[in-house]
């Protein structure tokens, strides 16, 4: 289960001003679609709009609480913004939504500022220990 906007970090901002505005007309049409928010963050992270990404994740969130993913996806664009704390308070919710997948949340470059965040590994260890596996992070 992988997350969804992933901005490999040594990526320089795209210019990506046709697919925004094409999801933002969509977005207007139907603001409750979900598919089209998660296009579109993806679009504004992948662009270098970080703010404009965090503010759709947010509102992915509020149209599914439930999903792990969406969940996910708030993370990253928190971890983004160096917002460490809320960022791994949305990780634990989607860990608690069903989120399971450790390997994933170690190689995503979105996750970088979290690198060396006591929290953060302390909730690896967690999710780690309630899956039953042996990841490293778990002394």
């Amino acid at each position: 289960m992988d997350g969804g906007h992933s901005t490999e970090r040594g990526e320089s901002p795209q210019d990506l001003s046709f697919e925004i505005e094409f999801f933002e007309a969509l977005s207007r049409r139907d603001p409750a679609d979900v598919r089209v928010l998660e296009a579109l963050a993806q679009f504004y992270t992948r662009s270098g709009r970080l703010s404009d990404g965090l503010r759709v994740d947010r509102r992915i969130v509020k149209h599914a609480p439930d999903n792990p993913i969406a969940h996910y996806n708030l993370a990253c664009s928190l971890a983004l913004k160096r917002r460490r704390k809320e960022a791994v308070a949305e990780l634990r919710r989607a860990f608690e939504c069903g989120y399971d997948d450790i390997s994933w949340i170690l190689r995503d470059g979105d996750l970088n500022n979290l690198q060396g965040y006591p929290p953060f590994f302390e909730l690896l260890a967690e999710m780690d220990e309630k899956l039953g596996r042996g990841g490293p992070w778990a002394d």
